[in-house]
């Protein structure tokens, strides 16, 4: 398929959401984009993306201000607040910044919510392309439970594909590379929208931009996994992850779950990395402005599960306040080249929560212990399981160092929480 072209390999970028909610401005983008560039670009970060509600002039938190004027053209598309992406002026939208960051040699990308804004459809304002009007191919019972920007787009109806079509007509024009849909893989209320993700494929295809497609939230339904695959590079695998042991703890059983549904262009997403510097403006995960809450033996544990699974990586932090460890997390070249270059992640065993998972390299096989109970324990595996038939020396990843040799069984004892990620040489 033509479209898995556009991410032969995970995503790996920045997204505003963690940080700063419904509120990212311009010089904000620009900061991380300008951090990005500097300290993450040579490690295969690339993608820069402005998350949800950046046409309200007067978003304050992540907590959405219900039935708020949205800026918007005359054709029903929504565009940047000026107040808060002053390079958006005149009509320019997106470009100026997608150009900005296009300059540092990254990629850009947005959030949008599936549908058309209800004002366009109590305005029956046009749409480009068609005679049809907002209210014509609106469905107006199909709405978002947490959000009360958009009305559904009717398949059935003249105009409703016109419609999507001049969305990523508009996006082309901008010169975005990656578009994030939200309230579309899984809605709380109706599970996936399914014809509305196959009107969004179509658009991409024929707006004649190579644009990678993100479909939000999660948890996707795993029935609709070849539907998904057709039609998006990316999808979640669950709702919004926050800083929170439990949704962590979780994340084992949707990655084993997922784990024969990805390959090259489309990959089942475990969602944002809550790393650094989070909250600043975003009241969601049930805490304010903070350092993540994951402990040390935590991140590591969430970015060997993300990085073996093969994740995309969409770091939700403010970069410029990393410290020297977190940045340390996003720079591990040997961790990072598993991440981009393996495959046939399995999970191996899962007992009294004790997690082995393994993946393929080229000429090296990749194990992951993890003890994810709440005590101390001892986690092994022997080399029979990995299908390895001689004396090993393991090289402990984020370590980089290497282990002493092993001839029968990989076993270590590990902290609760705690993991360890070695490469053993075949």
């Amino acid at each position: 398929m033509k479209h898995h072209q556009y991410a032969l390999t995970p995503p790996m970028g920045w997204n505003s959401w963690d940080c700063y909610g419904a509120t990212v401005r311009e010089d904000e983008v620009k900061g991380n984009a300008d951090y990005m560039a500097k300290h993450l670009l040579q490690y295969g970060w690339e993608y820069v993306v402005v998350d949800i509600q950046w046409s309200e002039p007067g978003a304050v938190s992540s907590a959405y201000r219900p039935f708020v004027p949205l800026e918007m053209d005359e054709y029903s598309r929504l565009v940047p607040a000026i107040n808060r992406f002053p390079s958006a002026e005149n009509g320019n939208g997106f470009k100026p910044l997608a150009d900005y960051i296009h300059n540092l040699g990254l990629k850009f990308g947005i959030h949008i919510m599936r549908g058309i804004p209800r004002q366009a459809v109590h305005q029956n304002t046009k749409i480009l392309g068609s005679d049809k009007t907002a209210r014509e191919i609106a469905k107006p019972n199909s709405i978002c439970p947490w959000n009360t920007d958009m009305y559904g787009v009717d398949e059935t109806k003249e105009g409703a594909q016109e419609y999507y079509d001049s969305l990523f007509k508009l996006y082309a024009e901008w010169e975005v590379d990656f578009v994030k849909v939200d309230d579309i893989a899984d809605s709380k209320l109706y599970g996936a929208h399914t014809e509305e993700i196959k009107m969004i494929r179509k658009a991409i295809d024929r707006c004649g931009r190579p644009m990678v497609l993100s479909l939000s939230p999660g948890p996707a339904p795993l029935e609709h996994a070849s539907l998904l695959e057709e039609n998006a590079n990316m999808w979640r695998m669950t709702d919004d992850f926050w800083d929170l042991w439990e949704l962590l703890y979780n994340m084992f059983d949707r990655c084993y779950k997922w784990s024969k549904n990805c390959g090259q262009g489309f990959w089942p997403d475990a969602d944002m990395l809550p790393l650094g510097h989070i909250g600043i403006r975003s009241v969601d995960g049930g805490a304010s402005d903070r350092f993540t809450r994951f402990t040390k033996d935590e991140q590591i544990t969430m970015m060997t599960l993300w990085s073996i699974f093969r994740s995309p990586l969409m770091f939700g932090g403010e970069l410029r306040d990393n410290d020297d460890w977190t940045l340390s997390l996003l720079t591990n070249e040997e961790v990072l080249n598993m991440h981009r270059t393996s495959h046939s992640a399995r999970q191996v065993y899962r007992k009294h929560d004790k997690v082995v998972w393994a993946a393929e390299g080229d000429h090296e096989i990749y194990v992951a212990l993890f003890n994810i109970s709440d005590r101390k324990q001892t986690v092994s595996i022997s080399l029979d399981e990995l299908h390895v038939s001689k004396e090993v020396q393991p090289r402990d990843l984020w370590n980089k160092r290497q282990l002493a040799s092993v001839n029968s069984e990989i076993c270590y004892d590990l902290a609760p929480h705690a993991s360890i990620l070695l490469k053993i040489d075949k």
